[in-house]
């Protein structure tokens, strides 16, 4: 191990020699290490009685493991001195690459295939890449040549050290050796009859990595692996698809998916069933198309799942959509509002009666504006009531009512029974039909203040959609208090980004014209790093669209009026369109051109 070729002292001279400590921390590393130790020695003895396998998480204290529990301020600017920035300065000093695992760049045969887990545990050793007949390994230790010795006459092929840190080979472990070997374990297991899962409970608590390591439920494990990988990389959706000789399974991570797992086609049925039952649905039937939801606890947290089941070519599709309460419940200025645009939507919230529209396309952000604003508005003294298809995230503040077509729950049926319930603020999931669009109008002419989405391009729109549908103008006149239309971009990663010079005359080429004189425009880009996966993007922000209706634009709505006209008086009265806010957005340093093109059409 490194203890055995890295001492403390041989290590704090490495982080003297590079700058990262004086010589008083260096002393104080010294003086300090024994007690450190026998601290870190008590914590992990503790975390070892809470487990049946203690080899799952459990390892020696190392050198590098007490530097960095003392959280030593680095000299400069550079920051807290982590198990990271050690590990990268040894492996500098060592003259080999270091490696920050990625583990959407891991191929799961690779990494479980080439060794076995006891001797991966034991040696912190890890197969992350098998390329032109080159093994890449990362090692905590790249000094344990025996270990390397032993990887070059199992794996039979060339052998190439990294350096990576104890935590990211510990978790690549525990995680892929752990899914594997439930996948595997099912495979052998379904050969029989299907076990019978029908009775599994709907609310569900995550397993940690160390507590699956005591059960021998392969399916109920390697849903939990999967599902907390899900949350770990931040996914907004799971998709698990069956392919003719396998299943898939992928994330949609900042708006864009990827493939992270391939199951054996006898395994996928169960984990599908494993799926369908904690969420209440009929695992019996696989020729319908179903919805369900579940809650699960991982960490600390808490997120509920919404299910989706519908026949393909292949068998059954799921789809759960992850619902964050981080997500959904934000500060209305986090959300992505310029500033004169946030004035005007508090504007549209200071009304106590009339119809607030969001619009935009499935997945433009609707459901988080609608539920941020809504958790603005909540207090006490108000009765806020939802009519959803299906509720997004259940929450306590607020009166949720799902729409069931079955039992007769329809957005304007039960919109007569809300009237009855005394509400001040009424939230109508989608404005689809005349019946739920002339109900949401008597709600607003009769005192409450309504908040609706509509499935349109742009705000002006909106208009026009309502007048389609059949609303007669002067009630839209009468009860329209403004729409704002949005989209999502994906945010240039923070730890990878970049500056760089792009002409006028390149964009003008792409459509982005800004009427100035020519001459370079400096804009931000990321790389592409390990904490963005490579994409050079991180998080999504809103871009948005505000349409206060005003007295001289409420003359113009009517059957005749040409929507341009309507488009022009509320540019003329200082509306910024999508295209436009995006623009903005992307010279802040916020998002790309690349993504105000992809989201956003000529305005």
């Amino acid at each position: 191990m490194i203890t055995a070729s890295m001492t403390i002292e041989h290590i704090s001279d490495i982080l003297l020699e590079q700058n990262l400590i004086s010589p008083d921390q260096k002393a104080a590393i010294i003086a300090q290490h024994h007690e450190r130790k026998a601290k870190l020695k008590r914590v992990l003895a503790l975390k070892r009685n809470d487990m049946v396998s203690p080899d799952s998480t459990a390892h020696e204290i190392t050198p590098v493991d007490i530097i960095s529990s003392m959280k030593l301020k680095a000299t400069g600017d550079k920051g807290e001195l982590t198990e990271e920035i050690i590990m990268q300065t040894i492996a500098n000093k060592l003259g080999l690459p270091f490696k920050k695992i990625n583990p959407l760049e891991l191929d799961l045969d690779v990494v479980t295939r080439m060794i076995a887990k006891p001797f991966a545990m034991k040696h912190l050793v890890v197969p992350i890449a098998l390329e032109d007949g080159e093994l890449k390994v990362a090692m905590y230790n790249p000094l344990n040549h025996e270990a390397l010795d032993d990887v070059k006459r199992v794996s039979r092929v060339t052998v190439s050290p990294v350096v990576s840190t104890k935590t990211d080979i510990l978790k690549i472990i525990t995680e892929f050796y752990g899914f594997k070997s439930s996948i595997l374990a099912a495979e052998k297991e379904l050969v029989s009859p299907l076990v019978d899962l029908g009775n599994l409970e709907q609310y569900m608590k995550l397993q940690s990595g160390r507590e699956i390591e005591s059960t021998d439920q392969h399916v109920k494990k390697a849903v939990d692996y999967l599902l907390n990988y899900a949350f770990e990389q931040r996914a907004s959706d799971i998709h698990i698809e069956p392919k003719r000789d396998s299943g898939t399974c992928r994330l949609r991570i900042d708006g864009v998916l990827h493939t992270i797992y391939s199951l054996p086609k006898g395994v996928y049925p169960a984990i599908l069933s494993r799926i369908k039952s904690l969420s209440r649905l009929n695992i019996a039937e696989k020729r319908r198309p179903q919805d369900g939801r579940m809650k699960v606890a991982y960490g600390q947290k808490e997120a509920e799942l919404r299910v989706s089941t519908i026949p393909v070519a292949f068998g059954e599709k799921a789809v759960l959509r992850v619902l964050n309460p981080d997500v959904l419940f934000q500060n209305l200025d986090g959300l992505g509002f310029f500033p004169m645009d946030l004035i005007n939507y508090h504007a549209f919230l200071k009304h106590t009666y009339g119809i607030i529209l969001v619009t935009g396309p499935t997945g433009s952000g609707k459901t988080t504006t609608l539920y941020s604003t809504l958790r603005y508005l909540s207090t006490p003294e108000k009765n806020i009531t939802t009519v959803e298809e299906p509720i997004e995230m259940v929450c306590p503040e607020f009166n949720q009512i799902s729409v069931q077509p079955q039992a007769g729950i329809h957005f304007a049926s039960i919109l007569r029974n809300i009237l009855r319930q005394d509400p001040d603020i009424i939230m109508v999931g989608e404005i689809r039909d005349l019946e739920t669009a002339e109900n949401a109008i008597q709600a607003a002419l009769t005192g409450h203040l309504v908040l609706s989405t509509l499935h349109t391009n742009d705000a002006v729109s909106s208009i026009t959609r309502l007048i389609d549908l059949g609303v007669e103008p002067f009630l839209i006149n009468a009860t329209l208090i403004g729409v704002v239309a949005q989209r999502l971009v994906r945010k240039i990663c923070p730890n990878c980004m970049e500056s760089f010079v792009v002409g006028q005359e390149e964009l003008a080429s792409l459509g982005l014209s800004f009427g100035e004189d020519e001459g370079d425009i400096e804009l931000k880009r990321g790389k592409g790093c390990v904490q963005c996966r490579k994409t050079g993007f991180q998080g999504r922000s809103g871009v948005f669209e505000i349409l206060p209706i005003t007295e001289k634009m409420r003359k113009l709505i009517g059957r005749e009026t040409p929507l341009e006209a309507i488009k022009k008086i509320a540019r003329e009265e200082g509306m910024s369109t999508l295209r436009e806010s995006a623009l903005r957005t992307m010279f802040k340093g916020i998002t790309t051109y690349n993504e105000v093109l992809r989201v956003t059409s000529e305005f």
